[in-house]
């Protein structure tokens, strides 16, 4: 089965939403406005119940089917922040926040969880209820989190979820998803070496932070390469290191800021204590001391194995019984979806958005064109997932 004819009817005034959205990104959880058009349109729709507030700016629309006799309830998510990112296209709806963007997608997400939205309150074709949660704060404030802390599954009854997110490099109308881990813990790291400080050209009166940051950099590749079974994934990246300021005086002090991304509790605890070890012991073999700051962030996103074999055969109802790649690799990049999989059972699936510059790339652009399949799938989650009786 194509796309839903309903779903293709209202293309074009998803892209409309999708565009206004992409001309006015908000950050984090201050995303007041997309949260309150996201709100108005729900109640427009005729939606059941529309809350505000869920997780600071969260919003969540309550979809009841034509009958309740299963008493089920699935969940459908999408993330509303932007970046901060100058955008660099030359589109007609182009950012007018300077230094703000929608580089990731999310008002390709926004809009089309809206449009499933508007087509489940339509056609109600269902036994059960759909939830809408519209999510702030995923790019690096754990909207997820604080929505599940504010009691989200609990108050709506949420029994699975599933999530959805658009892929450059994945063709428009394909979908791609695994079971077991599909996005990797994010994790990071402040390491503040001291030394002693000297004249350059008297460096044994000192201890040389700069020298030694440098040795901790490159053993601490050796997590990677000696600590973990090599069929399993880590990544110990330093990405910034800050010392010294000017071009004669051996530094004080440096510090090493950076990240750790893995695909299991088991390795995510054995970088964190081989780093601590490392750092301590590399700088005390220089005569400096370290002090760690470490930082559990997102978790794992984990796929149930069951609800991804359902989301399988749905996105092939949506796309094609070869347009569905089931063995994608995972992805070291990190998700807070994972904190309502750990709650409840569902599944994560990417969507593709063609040949397009990445995610979180200044020349980024949700292609409009993807919306229609995101839209269907939404659709066909619940009405397959809570048939009709």
């Amino acid at each position: 089965m194509p796309i839903i004819n309903r779903v293709a009817d209202l293309a074009d005034e998803i892209a409309t939403w999708r565009r206004d959205f992409h001309e006015n990104p908000e950050l984090l959880f201050d995303v007041h406005r997309t949260a309150g058009i996201v709100a108005e349109k729900l109640k427009a729709f005729g939606c059941d119940e529309v809350v505000t507030g869920i997780g600071r700016t969260g919003v969540v629309g309550v979809i009841k089917g034509r009958t309740n006799g299963s008493g089920k309830v699935i969940g459908l998510r999408a993330d509303m922040d932007a970046l901060p990112i100058e955008e660099a296209t030359d589109v007609p709806y182009k950012s007018k926040v300077p230094g703000k963007m929608h580089a990731c997608g999310h008002d390709g997400h926004t809009a089309m969880l809206l449009g499933a939205a508007k087509y489940l309150s339509e056609t109600r074709n269902f036994d059960g209820t759909a939830i809408m949660i519209f999510q702030p704060a995923e790019e690096g404030g754990g909207g997820g989190d604080a929505m599940v802390k504010d009691g989200l599954m609990e108050r709506f009854g949420v029994q699975e979820v599933y999530g959805m997110h658009n892929m450059p490099g994945i063709p428009i109308g394909h979908f791609a998803v695994r079971p077991g881990p599909m996005m990797a813990a994010a994790d990071r790291f402040s390491i503040t070496i001291e030394g002693k400080g000297a004249h350059a050209a008297r460096p044994h009166d000192g201890i040389d932070t700069i020298l030694v940051a440098s040795h901790v950099v490159t053993a601490l590749q050796s997590v990677a390469s000696r600590n973990v079974d090599p069929l399993e994934s880590v990544v110990v990246s330093v990405c910034m290191i800050k010392s010294g300021e000017t071009f004669n005086v051996i530094p004080q002090t440096a510090q090493l800021l950076g990240t750790v991304r893995t695909l299991s509790p088991a390795v995510q605890d054995t970088a964190e204590s081989r780093i601590r070890a490392i750092v301590d012991n590399v700088c005390a073999a220089f005569g400096a001391k370290a002090s760690i700051d470490y930082f559990r962030g997102y978790p794992v996103t984990v796929n149930d194995a069951d609800k991804t074999e359902f989301i399988i055969d749905v996105a092939k109802q949506v796309a094609g019984e070869n347009a569905v790649d089931t063995s994608i690799p995972p992805l070291m990049g990190s998700e807070d979806f994972s904190y309502m999989l750990q709650k409840r059972p569902g599944a994560y699936i990417f969507v593709g958005n063609g040949d397009t510059a990445g995610v979180h790339h200044p020349a980024y652009n949700f292609d409009d064109e993807a919306a229609p399949y995101g839209v269907s799938l939404w659709a066909k989650i619940v009405e397959t997932g809570m048939p009709a009786r």
